[in-house]
């Protein structure tokens, strides 16, 4: 992929503040992306990603706000088109997954989990299209994971939400697609993360490439998706997760 190749562009990237979030917005800075930087806690980590997004050249707004509160998105969406006129890119990787078994789940859990991913993505998507059918260009992309492919143990609640994102993604490809947006998603598998373990046996041992992922090898997908390149890739899910779920 040739350097720049979104030079001009806005991205929105919700959980950004560390891990893939943090890669993602750091690879489509790399790209000449500006980059809105979101967090629902530490502005610390923020704005460290700011910082980072800064060195590749780009421009970094941070905005802090709880994927599950749409007044914090409504805000954070005037101040995005406030502050850039436009956002071009929307990456929707905000997530919680407090695991629990079913009938331990209570309704407040529920509710925080699917409100942070799956209807975050829901008000972001309504708060961002109108620009990008506006300009007749744009990209949306949402994080599964493997929670979509397959039922997750004692976290249904989990997987509930993330195929709500899958069937989101459908719909807006389909949708949104003759308007020149494209709408895919991205399942990661197994990822190294903040004060995660490095090489737990159980779980390299399910993933045949025999090692699990860095953040960037996550973004590296991200932002393949986001750029001119991947026009042709609309409604999908990619799933980068070493071969887990071959």
């Amino acid at each position: 992929m040739s350097d720049k190749t979104l030079a001009g562009k806005t991205a929105f990237v919700s959980g950004s503040g560390r891990n893939i979030g943090r890669a993602v917005a750091v690879g489509l800075a790399r790209l000449g992306c500006n980059v809105i930087v979101n967090g629902a806690t530490s502005r610390e980590s923020c704005e460290q990603t700011a910082a980072l997004v800064e060195a590749q050249g780009a421009r970094a707004l941070i905005a802090m706000g709880d994927m599950r509160d749409p007044k914090a998105i409504s805000g954070i969406a005037d101040r995005a088109l406030g502050e850039f006129h436009t956002v071009d890119i929307l990456v929707n990787n905000a997530a919680v997954r407090p695991h629990s078994p079913f009938l331990g789940v209570k309704e407040e859990d529920w509710q925080a989990v699917v409100d942070t991913s799956l209807t975050a993505a829901f008000r972001t998507s309504q708060a961002f299209l109108p620009g990008m059918v506006q300009k007749g260009w744009g990209r949306i992309v949402s994080m599964t994971g493997m929670k979509s492919i397959q039922g997750y143990f004692e976290g249904a609640h989990i997987s509930a939400a993330k195929h709500g994102i899958w069937g989101l993604t459908k719909a807006l490809a389909t949708e949104f697609g003759p308007k020149g947006i494209t709408v895919n998603a991205v399942s990661p598998g197994q990822t190294l993360t903040e004060g995660g373990a490095a090489d737990d046996p159980k779980k390299l041992a399910g993933i045949p490439v025999g090692f699990m992922a860095e953040p960037e090898d996550i973004a590296a997908v991200v932002t393949f998706l986001a750029s001119p390149q991947a026009r042709f890739v609309n409604g999908q899910m990619i799933a980068a997760n070493g071969g887990q779920t071959t």
